[in-house]
């Protein structure tokens, strides 16, 4: 065992997936997992085999970038393939676990037409029964429930696919991850441990802990042949030191896309973390070495791949108090809970809030405010908006919120009192319905209907009445996907030519007009707020 004692590089990417594909909220909970895994990952896998030209003709087109299209060109394909029918054999549980989801839905339309739905158990498919409960709305509507908690203890929730891939970063673009399973390649090196493994824990500590090279290669088992690349990940280098936020001004840092931190010498509050690693760029950032060496609170707002980002929770678990979430009635398959998804992963500590209910902290408060759209009309409460008190400064970090119901504000003004700041997205380029939820759509949607059901923010005329009715001091437009280090996540567009940037640019012009200090946030971002 080697006692040389050694950091991680601050350039390391954790990659997490599962079965070799990206993960992200919907990869992670065993219902969502199976309807992404059949009719996603296995479709776009099967057509690379039949078709690889076609992808890689795709590809040429950047616009094409958010298509189902594989990133490999052709002679990847027995790869491809390997995988595919390895997804068949490890995951025909899941793959049985789809089609009893669609089977049973199906039954209910047939089927559930007001009366006692109660004789319909019995037609439950077998994998499903004892893990659903069947029930109607008021309007004689047919659901399931999912009794999740059971689905996370039972053969369907695979953590044996779950692995961390490493490798160096050294600029912003990377490819796009979510039609493009991850091969192996020279440069990664992939853990094969489950999430919620306290070893990786271990290993990301050591961005500012040094330990012995040997300690952590017997804590994450590396063999010996693997153990050049391994090393490569560690420095001898000392990272500079953190140091503990004691000034008496509240700091607000903007760490690019919906990423805030908020910070007091009492407490430390971090939304929607998703954050760039360090290396040299033509872009001023923060990074992970910017953040407290104890993070008091991170609040997520939604389940969106931009919002709720494994990839930099997991390196944040082992520094992180408490994750608070939004309260979520649990069992609608669009609508998975993100408490149980997170105390899966390894979290110890996470809090549901509901709608205008709050929960103190060191020197304020934190009050869950209404967000509505944003999730193409689909009935998902996981979502909510924040207003962080501390030291009589009032915060709301308003996430994609869609402005579709004017008068909503007016009682959030008249139930919570004064507001100094907002951080609001006006990313009004939503994607449609199926690109984000098409897996989970036992029938496809016509286009037309699907074209009209968008995952959009607020436009400005929406984020204007909504300013009205909250009357903050300060308005910042943020989340609008726009830093490079983004890339890998969005299909990009140059933001010049975007309807979003130009509403964007309404907007904070219209504030300013009415003395409402008002940007468009960028890069980066410090504001230091008096008591």
């Amino acid at each position: 065992m080697s006692n040389k004692k050694v950091y991680l590089k601050e350039n390391v990417q954790p990659e997490p997936l599962f079965n070799q594909w990206y993960a992200w909220p919907y990869l992670i909970s065993p219902t969502t997992a199976a309807m992404y895994m059949v009719n996603s990952h296995l479709k776009i896998m099967e057509s690379f085999v039949a078709t690889p030209h076609f992808h890689v003709s795709a590809l040429k087109n950047p616009k094409m970038k958010g298509g189902p299209f594989i990133n490999y060109d052709e002679s990847r394909v027995e790869e491809i393939k390997h995988l595919m029918q390895k997804t068949q054999e490890d995951g025909k549980e899941l793959i049985q676990l789809a089609e009893a989801i669609k089977n049973l839905n199906l039954l209910l339309m047939d089927e559930a037409k007001g009366y006692s739905i109660e004789p319909l158990y019995q037609d439950v498919p077998d994998v499903l029964k004892g893990y659903v409960e069947l029930a109607y709305d008021i309007n004689n509507q047919p659901s399931v429930r999912f009794i999740e908690g059971l689905l996370y203890k039972s053969k369907f929730y695979k953590e044996e696919l779950q692995s961390v891939s490493l490798c160096l970063v050294d600029k912003d673009e990377r490819p796009f991850i979510f039609s493009t399973p991850r091969l192996e390649s020279e440069n990664s090196f992939r853990i094969d441990t489950c999430f919620k493994s306290d070893c990786l824990d271990e290993l990301f500590k050591m961005k500012q802990t040094s330990q012995p090279l040997g300690f952590i290669e017997e804590v994450l088992d590396i063999k010996n042949g693997d153990k050049t690349l391994f090393e490569s990940f560690f420095t001898e280098s000392v990272p500079l030191p953190i140091s503990k936020y004691t000034e008496e001004h509240v700091r607000v840092r903007y760490f690019g896309h919906a990423c805030i931190l908020i910070e007091s010498r009492d407490a430390s509050i971090l939304c929607d973390p998703l954050i760039s690693y360090q290396y040299d760029g033509e872009i001023s950032r923060y990074t992970y070495a910017d953040l407290p060496d104890s993070i008091d609170y991170i609040l997520i707002t939604h389940a969106h791949h931009d919002h709720f980002m494994l990839e930099a929770l997991l390196q944040l678990r082992h520094k992180t108090k408490t994750v608070i979430v939004p309260k979520n009635n649990g069992g609608e398959l669009t609508d998975p809970s993100l408490k149980l998804l997170l105390q899966n992963i390894g979290f110890k500590q996470v809090i549901e809030i509901d709608e205008i209910e709050t929960i103190e902290v060191p020197g304020g408060k934190i009050t869950g405010l209404p967000f509505l759209g944003e999730h193409a009309d689909l009935k998902i409460r996981s979502k909510i908006a924040y207003l962080v008190n501390l030291q009589d400064n009032a915060i709301v970090v308003g996430a994609d919120s869609s402005n579709c119901e004017f008068k909503i504000y007016e009682n959030i003004r008249e139930a919570v009192g004064k507001i100094d700041i907002i951080f609001l997205g006006v990313q009004c380029d939503g994607a449609p319905l199926s690109w984000a939820y098409g897996p989970l759509l036992i029938k496809p949607l016509p286009r037309k209907m699907d074209r009209s059901r968008l995952s959009s923010g607020s436009d400005c005329e929406k984020a204007i009445a909504l300013i009205d009715s909250l009357q903050p001091k300060e308005v910042y437009v943020y989340a609008m996907g726009y830093e490079p280090w983004l890339s890998y996540l969005m299909s990009f567009e140059i933001p010049e030519e975007t309807r979003a940037f130009a509403e964007a640019n309404k907007l904070i012009s219209d504030c300013q007009n009415r003395g409402i200090k008002s940007e468009l946030l960028f890069g980066q971002k410090q504001l230091l707020l008096n008591k």
